[in-house]
């Protein structure tokens, strides 16, 4: 085998491996509110953030009782495992600093009814995903369809 056969084919293997880690990255959310986000794997880290029920997070190391995460902004902390779980939430991503609001909608397509509006930093129950789509629910009264593009989560 040629050389550069060889090194084609390694960096298609890398590429590969490193989407599909990627895809598969471990998601958890949190359960309940004002939840310590620590500095470090232990109660006598500071405290760097508060967070809520449904909050999504991404996997990034267990350490014993502790696991490290990254929110959908990219802090990365430290939560005890007995706040998190894996029922799947998603947070909007998109209009950080602005009014502008995404549109929930009665399902998947542009063309369907807008039954609320959501800020930036809302959590959704995620129910189903279909066609770039997802539908969430928001407390007891919020149920649609958001484009997927504009949330962060699972």
């Amino acid at each position: 085998m040629k050389k550069t056969h060889f090194i084609l084919l390694l960096s298609i293997f890398f590429l590969c491996t490193f989407t599909i880690s990627s895809a598969l990255a471990e998601m958890v959310s949190i359960s309940g509110n004002d939840i310590n986000m620590r500095s470090g794997p232990g109660k006598k880290y500071k405290v760097i953030w508060k967070l809520g029920d449904g909050f999504p997070l991404k996997v990034m190391k267990h350490s014993g009782k502790w696991v490290r995460v990254q929110d959908f902004e990219g802090t990365i902390g430290w939560v005890h495992k007995g706040v998190i779980n894996k029922t799947p939430h998603m947070i909007v991503k998109v209009h950080k600093k602005t009014k502008k609001r995404v549109n929930v909608r009665s399902g998947p397509g542009t063309n369907k009814r807008i039954v609320a509006k959501a800020y930036y930093g809302v959590v959704f129950r995620t129910l189903a995903q279909k066609n770039g789509w997802v539908k969430v629910r928001h407390g007891r009264r919020v149920t649609g369809w958001v484009k997927r593009s504009l949330l962060w989560g699972f």
